[in-house]
């Protein structure tokens, strides 16, 4: 018993610390009474928490200090969102209500943690709660951006914990993590955190590739430093000739960063030259900031050719987020590709810190990018009826893309992400512009709609008031705002039609004397296999259902009874989860009992025996097995976690899986032959189909094979890699070409 209590002092000791090293990280921007006020939010959030511990064993304390903790020193955020931070479980976890925090600590704090404490509650099969508790904290940043911004310091530190979480966690937190708020940390621009996130993601998603590419640039790291030693030299001295005070460094480049170039240019690690980037930050005022950094750029050009192509000016046009920089390319002492970064200490603070930053230098700043962004966001939450999923799937969309210019014709400059097009220029100006658009003018040039803007063209809208939203026009915009606008005129105009074709529908029921009622409009949903009673009077006004079906459905009515189908759809779904979740089967085994369980292996990733997989209860197609790192996975994780199911392969030889596989060689008489002996002779087994293409002497095929499991389909690589004359041999994921 005595030890425990040693525990307990060592414990209240670590806590005492803890609390003392958030307080030096908060001094900065501490004023009168500040201190006073994290003491009293300290002292709640140790009271309410006292009894419990994190998965870890840890007391849960430690938790709340830490994400206060990355606020102050990471974000750079002041008492309020410290306070917020240091209590944001307690209104979820503990018997505090918010109203007693509003009254200890004001509306401004009760409002945030209002923010931060998730829904909870009962929601409908389809949505995800997730998709929910995001919408929540999108709603809250419209008042407030600092619950965004605490709810991501509070998810790094759960990343940075996740160790002592079992493995189904893990994957699904690092899913969300990576699916939205990576992406988000990105657009309010916490690079750092961006980058944390991704690889603690990859950490668990990714394992032996993490740790491959960690191990690989640990080995080189002493001659990667020497290199970057021998580059800075002579740029700094030449700076400090002309009268520049700089700091000039190397940064490594995230893990996540390095695997992306790897997959995106199907390159080895070997083959990624830019492991790092040399980073020279110039201590300015603020009047010569620009042209100190174009001095600077003139001085590393001088000593090293740059890359002309390679050269991204973000000092006369900041990105939306307020990122300020100068990045070139240039080609290093010893024949390789270096990036450089020049921008001055504001600038930098602003890259590393975001938002935070930002509005510390607001005064100075006009109407800033990430202003609007925050508008925008607003604006797409007061669209009523958007679906949360289809909400975040848009908002997702429009995190992580690249800004480029477009100018009004009377000059005003308009930011929109890569890739937009006319029709979204017309919905950026006003909805109404956008609604009744029936073309544009590109620099003076007629274009349609679909047409894809291009970096500072300058474009004039044209409109007719007879148009009106259509369908395919979701397929070509890209903004989210355009994407929620013309949901809610499609489904204005289909409520429309709908309402005519109930009086139609109940006029033909008549005649066929079926009463009209809920049940019996429910019965003939089902029957034609619709989703809703709306779409069921859509139909019928536009002619899809007409008289003959109404009649074929009352004989079948006769016959059977049928079940409205949402009750359907939940007792299946009931049903499988049942199953599956019973004692004796948590975990489902794939390659036996397949009567038992209805699965199908998804054709997005072609699962085999030995990869890492899990199941996704749909509802019509029984259990989808699908690989961790499928490229839908982390969707499906971060959306629909409660459907996801842990699965794992049983040992079983005698069935075979169809998997792909692309090969690159340089060409050569009898290459083929020698692929097909490798694949039939040497290791039997039965290829489904083959493409090959030549160019120029370089082959390249791609084969559908029948393999056991992941062995099995290691060892054929490694021996096709063999082959003389084959440089590389992958698998890939869906079925491509070669299907």
């Amino acid at each position: 018993m005595k030890e425990l209590v040693i525990d307990l002092e060592v414990e209240k000791t670590e806590i005492l610390k803890r609390y003392r090293a958030l307080l030096r990280a908060s001094k900065s921007t501490l004023q009168k009474g500040d201190k006073r006020m994290i003491r009293k939010a300290f002292d709640m959030a140790l009271e309410s928490h006292k009894d419990m511990r994190r998965k870890s064993g840890e007391p849960y304390i430690y938790h709340p200090i830490a994400v206060a903790q990355i606020a102050a020193e990471e974000i750079g955020l002041g008492t309020t969102s410290i306070v917020c931070a240091l209590l944001h479980d307690v209104v979820e976890d503990t018997d505090v209500t918010l109203d007693d925090i509003e009254q200890e600590f004001g509306k401004k704090v009760a409002k945030i943690i209002d923010g931060l404490t998730k829904i909870s509650g009962v929601f409908d099969t389809n949505s995800s709660l997730q998709a929910e508790n995001f919408r929540k904290m999108l709603l809250t940043l419209a008042d407030d951006v600092r619950v965004i911004l605490i709810k991501l310091a509070d998810r790094l530190h759960n990343m940075r914990t996740l160790e002592s979480m079992p493995r189904d966690k893990q994957l699904k937190i690092s899913s969300e993590t990576v699916y939205l708020y990576a992406p988000l940390a990105h657009r309010l621009g916490l690079y750092a955190i961006k980058s944390e996130m991704e690889d603690l993601s990859m950490k668990y998603m990714e394992r032996e590739t993490y740790q491959f590419i960690k191990n690989k640039l640990n080995e080189k790291k002493a001659e990667r430093e020497k290199f970057i030693r021998d580059f800075i030299e002579p740029v700094k001295k030449v700076l400090q000739g002309q009268g520049l005070d700089a700091d000039i460094f190397g940064r490594p480049k995230s893990i996540h960063s390095i695997w992306n170039k790897m997959k995106k240019k199907s390159i080895p690690f070997e083959e990624v030259y830019d492991l790092f980037a040399i980073r020279v930050i110039l201590d300015s005022t603020p009047e010569s900031e620009k042209a100190d950094c174009w001095k600077a750029y003139s001085i590393v050009t001088d000593l090293y050719r740059p890359n002309p192509d390679r050269l991204r000016d973000w000092i006369s046009s900041p990105k939306a987020n307020g990122y300020e920089s100068l990045h070139t390319t240039v080609m290093g002492p010893r024949g390789q590709w270096v990036e450089v970064q020049i921008r001055t200490k504001r600038m930098n603070e602003i890259a590393e810190k975001g938002f935070a930053a930002h509005w510390k230098y607001k005064e100075s700043s006009t109407d800033s990018g990430l202003d609007q962004w925050v508008q925008k966001v607003r604006d797409m939450l007061k669209n009523p009826d958007s679906n949360a999923l289809e909400f975040l799937d848009d908002f997702k969309m429009n995190l992580f893309s690249d800004e480029i210019f477009i100018f009004t014709p009377k000059g005003a400059l308009i930011q929109l992400p890569l890739n937009a097009t006319a029709l979204d220029f017309a919905f950026e100006i006003h909805t109404d512009v956008g609604a009744s658009c029936i073309g544009a003018k590109v620099n003076h040039k007629l274009v349609p709609l679909s047409y894809k803007l291009q970096n500072g063209d300058q474009v004039e809208v044209i409109t007719s008031s007879k148009q009106v939203p259509k369908e395919d026009w979701l397929s070509f915009v890209v903004t989210a705002k355009a994407k929620a606008k013309i949901k809610s005129a499609l489904k204005e105009e289909k409520r429309k039609v709908a309402e005519d074709g109930k009086e139609i529908l109940e006029r033909k029921l008549k005649s066929l004397k079926i009463t009209y009622n809920s049940e019996n409009i429910h019965k003939l949903s089902y029957y034609f296999k619709l989703t809703s009673t709306q779409d069921l009077f859509f139909n019928i006004a536009k002619g899809l259902i007409d008289m003959k079906d109404l009649k074929d459905y009352q004989q079948s009515e006769k016959v059977i009874e049928n079940k409205p189908q949402d009750k359907i759809d939940n007792e299946q779904l009931q049903g499988l989860l049942r199953n599956i979740k019973a004692k004796d089967s948590d975990i489902l085994l794939i390659g036996e009992d397949m009567q038992k369980i209805d699965y199908k292996l998804a054709n997005c990733c072609n699962p085999i025996p030995g990869d890492d997989v899990f199941g996704f209860v749909t509802v019509s197609d029984g259990i989808k097995i699908h690989r961790t790192n499928c490229p839908n996975a982390a969707k499906l994780m971060a959306n629909y976690g409660y459907r996801i199911v842990k699965a794992r392969w049983t040992n079983q030889q005698e069935l075979a899986f169809l998997t792909g596989l692309r090969i690159t060689g340089i060409d050569d008489v009898g290459l083929i032959n020698k692929l097909t002996t490798v694949i039939s002779h040497d290791f039997k087994v039965n290829m489904r189909s083959i493409t090959v293409d030549s160019d120029n002497g370089i082959f390249e095929g791609s084969i559908m094979v029948y393999v056991n499991d992941t062995e099995h389909l290691d060892n054929l690589i490694k021996r096709l890699k063999t082959v003389n004359g084959v440089t590389a041999v992958t698998r890939f994921d869906a079925v491509e070409k070669a299907s």
